[in-house]
């Protein structure tokens, strides 16, 4: 009977981390890398330059706005403009921003909004986001933010290949910098769930639902943000950032997403403890801020990411090889990204730990919002029944 329960479990483990490893091995040399050579070319739109406008929120940022604002102003694209955004900061961020404004190199090119009231009905973010778009003036909308890190030749590369296409809405993975063996770890843990769970190679199939966007780089045709509704359509999405993904896809527009090698890199969070910090926002709005989901998904999760490693310790004979097959799938994920990350495969080994982080996180999450009544996010608690109603 136990032997027939690890055939069957290991069975399901086996099959889907195998087929996602083949569906991976297929789909994600599909997916562009910007860093290529063929991409370092001046952008043509029958002789044109498009104008772009970056759009920088920024909430008590003030250990990174100012360098990145100073590296967005150092681009090597002609045609561009940077409208920043100090959304109610408490700190020294508005002071840093006017003070990079002030700058000459500034001249002409970089605007500073200043928030100092929340409309009822808006989350800080998209509020953000929307009070700049309103003021842009380019054919395309860049959304990034406040401690990305730009490279001199990015903008210029992405904008090569936006219009070569075309496309209507391009996604660009940053690098991670990550200086400890905990953010290894976390990060290596989520690109294999990302790779799992995403398809990133996908995205650009008009047949597929997968879809995607990411905070450091989401850059959209201004008349495709116009006809999905602007950022009024995500006033109270916390994860805008995909939320805007999910509907440009849904819309029916072209959509892409592309490797970059360094030619932007966040930071993401000091530490694991960090990262599940960042998350503990997150992870109850990507459950639709549903308890049965939590639930739901704690059980999925451990059962996805733990049970291959228990399955081969506790199986006996020939029952232990779908468990095998899972794990070195999962393996050839991690070996398979860390020529992406720098996170060296053997991170793999560590699985079981961060997948029991992640569970706590998740757990969190959930009773943080619960507790709290909703999400509190850059010192502003939003109702867990006003974020429930603005869900997309």
């Amino acid at each position: 009977m136990i032997s027939a329960l690890h055939w069957v479990a290991g069975s399901i483990l086996g099959g889907a981390w195998g087929s996602r490893i083949v569906d991976a091995a297929l789909g994600m040399p599909k997916i562009p890398n910007l860093a290529k050579p063929e991409w370092d070319l001046p952008p043509q739109d029958d002789g044109r330059v498009p104008r772009v406008s970056i759009i920088v929120p920024a909430c008590n940022e003030e250990e990174s706005i100012a360098e990145t604002l100073s590296r967005l102003l150092a681009l090597d694209y002609s045609n561009y403009e940077v409208i920043a955004v100090n959304d109610r900061s408490t700190d020294q961020t508005g002071d840093r921003m006017d003070g990079v404004a002030a700058s000459p190199e500034a001249a002409g090119r970089l605007r500073i909004l200043h928030v100092t009231e929340l409309p009822k009905g808006w989350l800080g973010k998209p509020h953000a986001m929307w009070t700049a778009a309103r003021e842009a003036t380019g054919d395309w909308l860049l959304f990034t933010d406040a401690d990305v890190l730009f490279r001199p030749d990015a903008l210029r590369r992405a904008i090569a290949y936006a219009e070569s296409e075309p496309a209507d809405h391009v996604i660009v993975f940053p690098t991670m910098i990550m200086e400890t063996a905990g953010e290894r770890m976390m990060i290596a843990f989520f690109q294999a769930l990302f790779v799992f769970g995403h398809r990133p190679w996908r995205v650009a199939d008009p047949e597929a639902s997968d879809h995607m966007g990411v905070g450091a780089f989401n850059m959209v045709r201004r008349r495709v943000y116009d006809a999905i509704g602007t950022y009024q359509a995500l006033r109270m999405e916390v994860l805008d950032d995909m939320k805007l993904g999910k509907v440009v896809k849904n819309a029916g527009f072209a959509q892409r997403n592309v490797f970059c090698e360094n030619l932007i890199s966040i930071r993401w969070a000091k530490g694991a403890l960090g990262i599940v910090r960042n998350l503990t926002k997150n992870f109850f709005a990507v459950l639709s801020y549903q308890w049965w989901r939590t639930i739901a998904s704690v059980i999925g999760l451990a059962f996805l990411n733990l049970m291959p490693f228990l399955g081969v310790c506790l199986a006996a004979g020939w029952s232990r090889v779908p468990y095998l097959v899972a794990l070195v799938s999962m393996f050839l994920i991690y070996y398979g990204m860390s020529g992406l990350s720098g996170v060296p495969a053997y991170y793999f080994f560590l699985h079981p730990v961060s997948t029991l982080l992640f569970v706590y996180t998740l757990v969190r999450s959930t009773v943080h919002t619960l507790r709290q009544g909703g999400v509190m996010w850059r010192g502003t608690l939003y109702p867990l029944e006003e974020l429930r109603k603005g869900l997309v």
